[in-house]
């Protein structure tokens, strides 16, 4: 469909957590509509949306793919976005852009709860979603137990259209709650209408009612009818559907088995019947929805490919022409996306998602348009939860490694990184373990940069516990003018979070002025590396008392003088090890607390208190001091303690001593 109008566009993120089967479900979508001639698998990496060498080598999503089709006289573009949350921020960026979500889960009540996150922000971003339970052939438990599981994770009420009809433990087919047909799946074709199963007529009959008095809860029409015992009309019913689907009032569900198309073409039909079009979406967001105004779009995604930077753009208002400035800036090309191949294009409508070329220094997030507008709103990116200290294998690559850095974040924008002033290391901070190992394969791939990784180093200082007085002396003769620092300080402890505080008390000019900035300046180098081999904090050093040469004397030889008498006086105050301790908010589902508050007791935590999690359905929030060193796999525990859900942010918080068992180790 070569100019698609706003209402035969449809935009489906297809969302869900890891192993649910999303690519698995477009790859059957575009067989089905005949997109392709030959259905792909992640087996082979031969799927149309995972098509980066990152995404083959773990079989799995790692960034959103586009896929537009033509169907029924529309055209649908659809997101496939990453399951694992690691790569949530893709996911939640893709989704910025949707008409409709289609949250694919499998028909388990023990994974349930990886959906939360995502039903929450659907919920929040008002976003209209539906839900199709893939897998039904093994599932493990029966229906209503898995509807009345999800329902648990939404705000919105879920309304199934379907009901799956089994042989024992064998699934056949399924019956439409709309029409009362029932119908016999076939592998690589449409499932066949067959009479409705005598054996299911009364739990069919309840699931309908239950449908009908879901939806009469948005619709007085319709209770009234019920009420009255009148049969509603299927097109009240539909209408029903996509009035309430648009508004996000309501949740619908069907059901399926991807792998074998079963439900892929009723899915199909759900979308071109009851699915926004692209104007609801824009209406919602105040946006002209008549083609009056300027060009409005926003970028989702960017890509850096071989033939430069690509942005995946929502057009929001507006006719986009090839030849049009966006933010003053030429079109390098409009594209439409069908996975890694790129078609070009003259124009893109109102409500496409398209591919831009080269529009330079435009960020993901980023409000695009041909006149002045206020910018659109978008996610935040997320906060960093795992990071690794990162150099390249050849030094001669350092220069070119901020460049490359600076395009993974823009292409990722939960990545950040950062030269750390205290250790001198190079961080890359993201969302766990494989997230950052993807960023260095890419690094490796793109920018011909392979790099060698650790854990960071903990910025770990040193005290003291008690005071001192030290005489330091620097004599050195020469042939010439010889050099001559004469100085006593007095060495204090501070207490935390003082920092480093220099005095002098000189009477009677023992020391010259001129020399004291050298026994300042002499100190404070000494205090880069005490003698536990960390920067000291938290003292006070005063000058008391001196001598001074009339010929060799000078600010150098004094800046000598002080160094010595640190070196002599620090060991005498006893010093001890300081760890940064961190402010940490950890949070997940209830059932989940009293494990999390052993996990923090375990790496040396101390819990503050908790809470429930504020506009979050039985989860809480756990306040805890974390020693930073302890921080390093802590996401990774935690989401093994809490189906992969749990999260955490954390700031700086204070120093303190580091416990007598661990300071000898360090100490080393």
């Amino acid at each position: 469909m070569n100019n698609p109008t706003n209402e035969s566009l449809r935009n489906v993120a297809i969302v869900g957590p890891y192993g649910s089967g999303k690519t698995t479900l477009l790859e059957s979508v575009l067989w089905v509509s005949g997109s392709i001639s030959r259905k792909g698998n992640i087996k082979d990496g031969n799927t149309v949306s995972d098509s980066s060498p990152e995404a083959k080598a773990r079989k799995m999503s790692v960034e959103v793919s586009v896929a537009g089709i033509d169907y029924e006289n529309l055209h649908l573009n659809f997101l496939d976005c990453p399951g694992s949350i690691e790569f949530a921020q893709e996911t939640y960026d893709a989704l910025m852009g949707a008409g409709t979500a289609v949250i694919v889960c499998e028909a388990d009540v023990s994974r349930v709860l990886t959906l939360a996150p995502l039903f929450k922000f659907l919920d929040d971003g008002a976003i209209p979603h539906l839900v199709f339970i893939n897998k039904m052939d093994r599932a493990k438990q029966p229906f209503g137990e898995v509807l009345q599981a999800l329902k648990s994770v939404s705000s919105r009420p879920l309304i199934p259209q379907q009901y799956p009809i089994y042989n024992g433990e064998e699934l056949q087919g399924y019956i439409d709650l709309i029409t009362e047909q029932a119908y016999q799946y076939h592998s690589g074709s449409a499932a066949d209408p067959i009479a409705l199963p005598a054996a299911l007529a009364g739990a069919e009959h309840q699931a309908r009612q239950e449908m009908l008095e879901a939806l009469a809860d948005f619709d007085d029409r319709l209770l009234e009818e019920l009420l009255e015992e009148v049969e509603p009309p299927q097109a009240e019913i539909e209408a029903d559907f996509k009035q309430e689907l648009g508004a996000d009032l309501i949740v619908p569900v069907v059901l399926g088995v991807a792998e074998q198309d079963f439900g892929v073409r009723p899915l199909l039909d759900v979308l071109i019947k009851e699915a926004p079009d692209p104007s609801v979406t824009a209406a919602r967001r105040g946006l002209s929805t008549d083609g009056s105004g300027p060009v409005i779009a926003q970028v989702l995604k960017t890509y850096f490919t071989p033939q430069g930077r690509l942005s995946l753009a929502r057009i929001w208002q507006g006719t986009l022409q090839e030849a049009d400035a966006l933010n003053g800036q030429r079109l390098g090309g409009i594209y439409r996306l069908f996975g890694s191949q790129q078609t070009s294009m003259q124009s893109a409508t109102v409500g496409e998602i398209v591919g831009l070329a080269r529009l330079e220094n435009i960020n993901t997030g980023a409000t695009l348009s041909t006149a002045a507008v206020k910018p659109l709103p978008f996610v935040d990116p997320l906060p960093p939860v795992y990071g690794l200290a990162i150099a390249p294998e050849q030094r001669k690559d350092e220069v070119k490694l901020s460049t490359a850095l600076g395009k993974l974040v823009e292409e990722d924008p939960s990545l950040t990184w950062e030269q750390n002033p205290e250790t001198q290391e190079v961080i890359l901070w993201g969302q766990g373990e494989i997230h950052l190992k993807v960023a260095l394969e890419r690094l490796e791939r793109q920018y011909k940069l392979p790099m060698v990784s650790s854990q960071p180093e903990v910025p770990y200082k040193e005290t003291i516990r008690k005071d001192t007085q030290v005489h330091g002396r620097y004599k050195h003769q020469t042939g010439g003018h010889g050099a001559f620092g004469d100085v006593y300080l007095t060495i204090k402890p501070l207490e935390r979070g003082s920092g480093f505080s220099f005095n002098e008390t000189i009477v009677g000019g023992v020391v010259p002025k001129q020399y004291v900035p050298g026994v300042e300046m002499g100190v404070r180098e000494y205090l880069a590396k005490g003698p536990l081999g960390y920067p000291v904090v938290d003292i006070a050093v005063t000058l008391t008392d001196g001598s001074y040469h009339n010929v060799d004397s000078s600010e150098q030889a004094f800046k000598q003088a002080a160094r010595l008498a640190m070196t002599e006086g620090m060991p005498q105050c006893q010093p001890v090890l300081l760890e940064p301790i961190l402010q940490v908010e950890v949070m997940a589902p209830g059932e989940f607390t009293a494990r999390v508050l052993q996990l923090v007791s375990g790496h040396r935590g101390q819990i503050l208190g908790y809470e429930a999690r504020s506009d979050w359905k039985n989860w809480d929030q756990v306040a805890a001091h974390l020693p930073q060193a302890e921080i390093q796999n802590f996401i990774i525990e935690l989401r093994s303690l809490t189906v992969g859900v749990g999260t955490f942010t954390w700031q700086f918080d204070h120093l303190q001593e580091v416990p007598d068992k661990f300071a000898p180790k360090l100490s080393e």
